[in-house]
């Protein structure tokens, strides 16, 4: 069987049983794997977040015998794709609250503290409490850094406050941020809602929300007295063209005005002014620039986004790419460093065309096992990562369309003739709201 035809019919696998309600499939016994393989080898894993706990699980399932290592300082994980459920007010902020250790198989180091420095001629990681870590394998999955510093006039202590939300800044940041909605919905005014120039984790994210928010006023105290508007650093709602056609139309309909080519540059909270630098081009097909005061009653801030200092500084990113971002080095098909051949990326910090959700973890981990398992036997790999992401883009509270692509923008749905990836659904909504958190669940296990 073809590879991607492999990968889709194992997706479909892990959604019926979702569908199907069998989670408790996810939460039993691991797959049958391949014989354990005796090895002595050090790995180090930097982050324990879906990407590294998710590696963990799978390796130990693995190896026997080898020295696995995480090195993250949170206490906390999140489930990052329920941040957006407790910004509408629909999951408490406890939801997304989980113990990392919790998710950590027997065997495995977890050392509480940020890495601090990486040598890839060494092979060593410094951590900020002052171990030396040497590895044979380093994986790098510590996620992302909120980048906001870089709008004037906003810190995230000031969400839930005059207007102001930011979900990504985590769940007590998520709840404050639907204080301030609800406030909004019931209220009425203008609702702004941006997102970042830079790559951002699920882009679907920030729609969502404009979205959701939107079906609430309208079912509210704010029923005929609000606007919405919609500002975006790109000239597209969305980067696969035949979903950002699909959104296009439903701000049409929903009268959510775009505004492409806004980049949120500052705030005023005291004002409720937003300053953008607007982009576009003059008669001569010359790039223009100006600067664009907007005015907000309610507004959504998704920050620049950017690879940890220590990724950055580390000489692992690319030199020619996403340069003010700082995403590692790597193959897009292996996860691979390309200078480095015993460090992959896995998770957000990879610098591939797509794939910062938690659903391209589920399909970047196996990828990254095989390769890494197949360089301890003196070995090729064989997995692909083809760019696999989903998002489940909802529309209104119950209504969800399943978006499944891949790098080239092409449509790849699960459940084709079933599901179709741009109806409002009422069983997408389900997948988002109910299946999906059983399935990251046995993914983090090594079980999905």
């Amino acid at each position: 069987m073809a590879g991607s035809e492999q990968m889709r019919t194992s997706r479909r696998a892990v959604l019926g049983l979702a569908l199907a309600g069998a989670f408790a499939a996810g939460l039993g016994l691991p797959a049958a794997r391949a014989n354990r393989i005796a090895t002595k080898a050090r790995i180090v894993i930097i982050g324990a977040g879906a990407g590294g706990a998710t590696l963990a699980n799978r390796l130990m399932q693995r190896l026997d015998g080898a020295q696995i290592t995480l090195v993250d300082p949170r206490r906390e994980h999140l489930y990052q794709p329920g941040l957006s459920l407790v910004a509408a007010g629909l999951k408490p902020a406890g939801y997304v609250v989980s113990d990392t250790a919790g998710w950590l198989p027997p065997g495995v180091t977890l050392i509480a503290a940020a890495a601090a420095a990486i040598d890839p001629v060494a092979k060593t990681v410094a951590t900020e409490d002052g171990q030396r870590l040497e590895y044979d394998f380093l994986v790098l999955a510590p996620g992302l850094v909120l980048d906001y510093d870089a709008i004037g006039g906003f810190s995230p202590d000031l969400v839930g406050k005059d207007g102001i939300g930011a979900l990504y800044a985590g769940p007590d940041h998520a709840a404050r941020t639907w204080a301030a909605a609800a406030k909004f919905a019931d209220e009425g005014g203008i609702g702004l809602f941006t997102r970042p120039a830079t790559e951002m984790k699920c882009a679907g994210a920030p729609l969502k929300h404009a979205f959701l928010i939107e079906d609430i006023a309208s079912r509210g105290g704010a029923q005929g007295r609000y606007e919405m508007h919609y500002a975006c650093p790109q000239q597209v709602l969305f980067s696969v063209p035949i979903v950002s056609e699909k959104v296009r139309m439903l701000f049409g309909e929903r009268r959510i005005l775009p505004h492409y080519g806004h980049t949120l540059s500052a705030i005023e909270p005291g004002r409720k002014t937003a300053t953008f630098t607007a982009s576009g081009t003059d008669a001569a097909g010359q790039v223009t620039q100006s600067t664009v005061e907007m005015p907000y009653d309610y507004i959504h801030i998704i920050p620049p986004q950017r690879a940890p200092g220590v990724i950055r500084q580390s000489g692992l990113s690319w030199a020619d790419k996403w340069t003010d971002q700082g995403w590692v080095e790597c193959d897009q098909k292996t996860l691979r460093h390309l200078r480095y051949p015993e460090i992959f990326a896995l998770g957000d910090v990879a610098g591939v065309p797509k794939g910062k959700t938690a659903a391209s973890v589920k399909w970047q981990a196996p990828v990254v096992e095989d390769h890494l398992v197949a360089a301890i036997e003196g070995r090729e790999g064989t997995e692909v990562y083809d760019g696999y992401t989903s998002c489940p883009l909802i529309t209104r509270v119950g209504r969800a369309m399943l978006v499944e692509f891949d790098y080239h923008n092409n449509l790849v749905p699960s459940f084709p003739g079933v599901i179709a990836p741009l109806e409002e659904l009422w069983i997408s909504w389900l997948m988002k709201e109910v299946a999906l958190k059983a399935t990251y669940n046995a993914m983090l296990r090594g079980r999905a």
